[in-house]
């Protein structure tokens, strides 16, 4: 359904990355917004490209797109610098924006076909809008499709010109949830028919989901970078066990059973582990010798939200230090 100009089975590793930039700054005027970032995008990858308000998400975005020019630095976008961006480049990298404007009286068809026309090679375009999940609605306006029916034709237009890097910018922003779902199915569907896909998105869980590798800017800086599982535990994060108290519950004896600090926190019992299924495995075990029931019994595992809101706290702080 997809096609894939980046030679089908050959390695990421003999490839190369699709996206590479090293020591990247960008200043306006006397402000700095990127500070020396440097990172790899890998060919075939979903790449979660995050930051606080103000990070120099946008700018560093453009300055990958051929949009904006930088001040310092290297980069190559498919082995091009993007400031010397050619047609034939253009070619080979889709875009969808944030918001995107179609024209709301064309249908679905027509608006894939004029689209279509502006690329050297474009797929099939009733191939695309199969791809996309629109083929029952080809015939319908623009104007009279839904929310989630719309994103997808933004995507379809991203996709026609058969791009090897597609800029995803907030994919589901205004989706109801089951929307969001089956456009978390096609973006996996792109990375598995080969694509790079360069996600930018406010939903964490949205990010956790779907990304490979997670890219974090506070600040015009990196602040971290790996998968989900890596930020959170680069942060010191640890899982959390909670269950609700029970009558005589003695935190002392519940402390030496598992051999961790057991508090009393928001109406729960609850304690911090880097094993927990050997301390579940303890805790479970005592329950059952002292008959005890242990109500809404959760190991609550730290997610990238944490990651972000601590990351976004630490910038704020920062900010006002600098400020006084």
């Amino acid at each position: 359904m997809y096609s894939s100009r980046g030679g089908g089975e050959t390695s990421v590793a003999r490839m190369g990355p699709v996206i590479s930039v090293e020591n990247l700054t960008k200043s306006y005027g006397d402000t700095q917004r990127i500070h020396g970032i440097t990172f790899d995008v890998r060919r075939g990858e979903i790449l979660g490209f995050l930051g606080t308000n103000g990070a120099g998400k946008t700018t560093t975005i453009e300055i990958l797109e051929g949009y904006r020019t930088r001040n310092g630095g290297r980069v190559s976008v498919l082995g091009v610098d993007p400031t010397h961006a050619t047609r034939a480049w253009r070619n080979r990298i889709g875009l969808v924006l944030q918001e995107c404007e179609l024209d709301p009286v064309y249908t679905v068809r027509e608006t894939i076909s004029i689209f279509a026309r502006y690329f050297s090679s474009p797929t099939d375009v009733e191939a695309t809008i199969e791809s996309v999940g629109l083929t029952g609605k080809a015939h319908d306006r623009v104007g009279m499709l839904s929310g989630g029916q719309k994103r997808r034709l933004d995507v379809g237009v991203g996709l026609v010109g058969d791009p090897e890097i597609l800029f995803l910018d907030e994919p589901t922003t205004g989706l109801d949830p089951l929307a969001r779902r089956e456009m978390w199915t096609l973006i996996e569907r792109l990375r598995d028919a080969g694509k790079t896909v360069f996600l930018t998105t406010h939903y964490m869980d949205e990010a956790q989901h779907l990304a490979d590798r997670i890219i974090i800017l506070r600040a015009g800086e990196i602040a971290v970078q790996g998968t989900a599982d890596e930020l959170s535990a680069s942060l010191g994060y640890h899982t959390e066990v909670t269950f609700d108290p029970y009558e005589g519950v003695d935190l002392r004896r519940l402390s030496s059973v598992v051999g961790k600090a057991v508090t009393v926190k928001e109406s729960s019992v609850r304690f911090e582990t880097d094993d927990v299924q050997d301390d579940l495995g303890l805790l479970l075990k005592w329950a059952r010798n002292e008959h005890v029931v242990l109500v809404n019994l959760q190991a609550i595992r730290p997610s990238l939200d944490d990651v972000f809101v601590r990351l976004a706290g630490e910038a704020e702080t920062q900010m006002n230090e600098v400020k006084s």
